[in-house]
């Protein structure tokens, strides 16, 4: 009697621990739905899940959003729902007019005469002819009652902004047979846009054992795509890309770009050049090296703006102080090469804060003098101008430092004043923003946060590649670059009453491709600041290639710098420092 009571409680026991199994995964379920996949479900309502089948069919890929200051999300890159019509030709006898009638209806994008082309296919019993309808078009095309003729949902990538951040978004389009991305975040972030879960750093929680042992229980055994939130603030890239377009247009130029981050934490707020594209209509693009962020993907030889890193180097290696004196000739002479200040005048005696206020080629040469070209270069090194930040986004390339392997004077004396040497625009930027931010390197990022469906957010922290700088060097040429602001740019006229702002204009002869040497009449304009000067929010790069009808940065670069600086204080909130 008493075995039975014993095998009667033992089986009781069995079912409470299926029982407290059970439970256990309906609560972490709840737990990770609640908690852990709040920020996975909120954003959901912009997602629109579809399981039908459709040559464009990508309904699990995760979306994009670009992060307000305030916190709220805005959709940069997401899933939008149609229809396509396709035609059976066997079915169509007059192809001309099934075309006609249906270009009455679908206008966008619509050819009529590759549509009577495809509709006049025989053998072919299926033809798509238009794409991208809403529902009232396709309930007319419908109700045309044409038999052959018919209309079957699609899904495609949609970027609301259309052209906004295109360079730094991408796009999603075909590759062979699949739809993959392409360029931008999309390329970059592919594994993760499409659910692969073992890219992800998930911790490996007890509740995420249950939920990865009951989800088949709990109907979740389908991941969809991960959602990624950006560094990227919309109303700060707007701002960008009006200033850049502006100068575009002003000086009839080529081509302009910049990046406003955080040169604390490597966020980047801001990323643009133009001219860009529209992700929705990639397929229109007569250029397609407009789809590369020249940003990341390109290097330029940035002239003036390098005399900064040079003078740092030297001052962190104790060789000069900002009153240390040289006498300037007005040019120099290496390797049988004349080299001249932008004027070609000399100043006699003169210190390295002078050198830097009306940059000056033979100052900045001096200062690399003293240093000394092993010192230099290991410098230039360290500062990352070879190699590349590790930024978040596809096709990175490194700056080209190899002149310098030579050993000759000359390429030594024209680096140091930024021509000779080439780097990209993202590694510049990380450089400077190691003079703002006192002697770090970071590295750069464009993602905040991956939304992690079902699971852990991904939070991406500030990485820190190494230390360049002494502090009290970061602060010295700091002082020095506000200095420059203050006393020496267009005259000392662009002064903030009660901001202190660093910054150094840069103006680069261009290579003479196909030729020998540089143009004497094609330049690019580089422009870098930050503010407030000792306690820096904002690092602004800006360029502009080939402005016409003017020498200068200065003049092309300075009224676009400041109204983005003025913006950016304003629009942060950001106290007053003087």
């Amino acid at each position: 009697m008493a075995s039975v009571s014993d095998n009667f409680k033992f089986k009781l026991y069995l079912v409470g621990l299926l029982f407290l199994f059970l439970g256990g995964l309906l609560a972490s379920r709840l737990f990770f739905i609640q908690v852990k996949g709040h920020d996975f479900y909120l954003v959901q309502s912009d997602r629109q899940y579809s399981f039908y089948k459709s040559p464009e069919s990508i309904s699990l890929r995760g979306s994009i959003y670009f992060k307000e200051k305030g916190g709220e999300i805005i959709s940069a890159a997401t899933i939008k729902d149609g229809f396509l019509v396709a035609v059976n030709p066997d079915l169509i006898n007059k192809p001309e007019y099934v075309c006609g009638e249906i270009g009455k209806i679908v206008f966008a994008g619509f050819d009529k005469d590759d549509c009577a082309k495809r509709a006049g296919k025989k053998g072919d019993p299926y033809e798509v002819v238009a794409h991208r309808l809403d529902s009232g078009e396709s309930e007319k095309i419908q109700a045309l009652g044409i038999g052959g003729v018919n209309t079957f949902r699609e899904q495609w990538r949609f970027y609301p902004g259309n052209s906004f951040a295109s360079q730094v978004l991408g796009f999603v389009g075909y590759k062979g047979d699949d739809l993959v991305g392409r360029y931008g975040l999309e390329q970059y972030y592919e594994d993760i846009l499409r659910g692969e879960k073992e890219n992800l750093k998930e911790s490996a929680s007890f509740a995420m054992l249950f939920l990865e042992l009951g989800k088949n229980f709990l109907g979740t055994d389908a991941y969809g795509g991960h959602d990624i939130v950006l560094t990227i603030e919309p109303r700060v890239q707007s701002f960008l890309e009006n200033v850049l377009v502006d100068v575009v247009a002003k000086w009839s130029a080529e081509s302009a770009g910049g990046v406003i981050i955080d040169p604390k934490t490597g966020a980047i707020y801001a990323m643009s050049s133009k001219p860009d594209f529209n992700p929705n209509t990639y397929g229109e693009v007569d250029n397609i090296s407009y789809f590369r962020n020249p940003l990341v993907s390109s290097i330029f030889e940035v002239g003036s703006v390098m005399k900064t890193l040079t003078l740092a180097a030297a001052l962190d290696a104790g060789k000069i102080t900002a009153e240390t004196t040289y006498f300037d000739n007005g040019f120099l002479v290496f390797n049988g090469k004349r080299i001249e200040n932008y004027d070609g005048k000399g100043r006699g005696t003169i210190d390295m804060q002078t050198v830097l206020n009306q940059s000056l080629n033979t100052g900045a040469v001096f200062a690399m003098q003293q240093l000394g070209k092993d010192k230099f270069l290991n410098y230039l090194k360290n500062f990352g101008l070879d190699e590349i930040t590790g930024i978040d986004l596809p096709d990175e390339i490194e700056g080209r430092l190899t002149n310098l392997s030579s050993m000759r004077d000359i390429e030594y004396a024209t680096a140091s004043f930024g021509q000779g040497i080439a780097v990209s625009p993202i590694e510049f930027t990380m450089a400077v923003s190691s003079l703002a931010n006192g002697g770090l390197l970071m590295e750069p990022r464009v993602v905040e946060k991956i939304i992690v469906q079902g699971g852990q957010n991904n939070e991406m922290k500030p990485v820190i590649s190494r230390r360049v700088l002494k502090s009290e060097t970061s602060r010295e040429i700091t002082r020095m670059l506000v200095n420059v602001v203050d006393e020496a740019l267009l005259g000392g006229a662009e002064k903030m009453e009660h901001y202190t702002v660093a910054a150094k204009t840069g103006t680069a002869q261009l290579v003479n491709v196909g030729g020998t040497g540089y143009y004497d009449d094609q330049y690019f304009h580089s422009f870098f600041g930050y503010a407030p000067a000792f306690d820096a929010k904002f690092l602004i790069f800006l360029y502009v290639k080939k402005p016409q009808g003017v020498k200068y940065a200065s003049n092309t670069l300075t009224e676009p710098f400041m109204n983005l600086m003025k913006f950016l204080l304003n629009y942060y909130e950001v106290p007053p420092d003087r």
